[in-house]
């Protein structure tokens, strides 16, 4: 924590007061990690003591801090822990927006978390999965677009509304073709398309997992599968669709049938196709923008939710790339 010189003016002080001094830790952090976190986010210095914490500062700032010290306290109580990553996304979304998720009704429980919108654009982007039958999820990694189209997709799954979970990818990432790897289709397959099994297992326990896939109401498979096929009942994803061909997207959106819900997530910047070939989702996003039943939410460095340094290097990327096009 911050020290203040014997010089220094004594702040104007709130004092929040709780009543569970095991969930004060929790909130506190090993260390006061949390509290440092939200201390830098608002400008204000955090005095633990015991169930009770002295927030210093301007009052502008101190009722933000105390609003987001609040709402992590309530989700504690509910049973659902913190972790860094949430104290970061809750100071972000300062005090309306956080006062706001739970009202919203845009929180999805799952079998092993809750999960909730961490940005502002995380949050218009769950309303538009919740409205569209049709959803763009664009921007660079780590700002929770598929994750957050596979908790959708998982939320209708068991709530009946659709009958099957059906994810897939292009087979074509950096350069590489799935013929120089080893093995049988499937050990070939296997390493594309395993950040959607990472996601589904983030939520739902594996043997829950392996028995849906094994009767067919869950199927993770390459976008080459899905030709032919018409996609009824059914909550249907696209990763990475930015490494499908204009072909390819336009076979994948025509296998929407009646019932489905649909998203394709993905970064037209980073596209693996060969130098010359359109990405279908580029291609997507034009075309359909302003189609009634199609929404397009778009992120940017600001909403990356992994390590803050992810969002920094995102940034230096973008800035080189666009003094090279300058």
């Amino acid at each position: 924590m911050h020290k203040r010189r014997v010089s220094d003016p004594i702040p104007l002080v709130d004092q929040l007061t709780f009543d569970d001094n095991r969930l004060v830790a929790g909130l506190s952090g090993e260390h006061d990690a949390h509290l440092q976190i939200v201390e830098k986010a608002f400008g204000v210095r955090i005095d633990p003591r015991g169930n009770v914490l002295n927030i210093s500062g301007p009052a502008a700032a101190r009722t933000e801090a105390a609003s987001v010290l609040r709402w992590l306290y309530d989700r504690l109580r509910a049973g659902h822990p913190i972790a860094s990553d949430d104290v970061r996304a809750a100071a972000k979304l300062s005090t309306s927006p956080v006062a706001a998720i739970d009202e919203q009704g845009l929180a999805i429980k799952t079998p092993k978390r809750l999960i909730s919108p961490r940005t502002a654009a995380q949050r218009a982007y769950m309303e538009a999965l919740g409205r569209a039958d049709l959803n763009f999820g664009v921007g660079p990694a780590g700002t929770g677009k598929t994750y957050l189209a596979v908790a959708h997709a998982v939320g209708l799954y068991l709530a009946g509304k659709v009958e099957r979970i059906v994810l897939s990818r292009p087979a074509l990432e950096a350069g590489e073709r799935i013929g120089f790897l080893p093995g049988d289709l499937k050990e070939k397959i296997d390493p594309y398309l395993r950040p959607l099994y990472d996601a589904l297992h983030d939520m739902l326990h594996a043997d829950y997992v392996e028995r849906r896939i094994a009767s067919g109401e869950i199927e993770i498979a390459p976008l080459a599968f899905m030709r032919g096929r018409t996609l009824a009942r059914a909550a249907v994803i696209l990763d990475e669709a930015q490494n499908a061909t204009v072909a390819q997207t336009k076979m994948f959106l025509t296998r929407l049938g009646e019932g489905a819900h649909m998203a394709l997530t993905g970064d037209p910047s980073q596209s693996d196709l060969p130098r010359g070939e359109t990405s279908g989702l580029s291609d997507a996003l034009d075309l359909l923008d302003g189609v009634e039943g199609v929404a397009i939410s778009r992120f940017t460095a600001a909403d990356v939710v992994r390590h803050p340094l992810v969002a920094r290097i995102i940034d230096a990327y973008d800035a080189r790339d666009a003094e090279q096009r300058r």
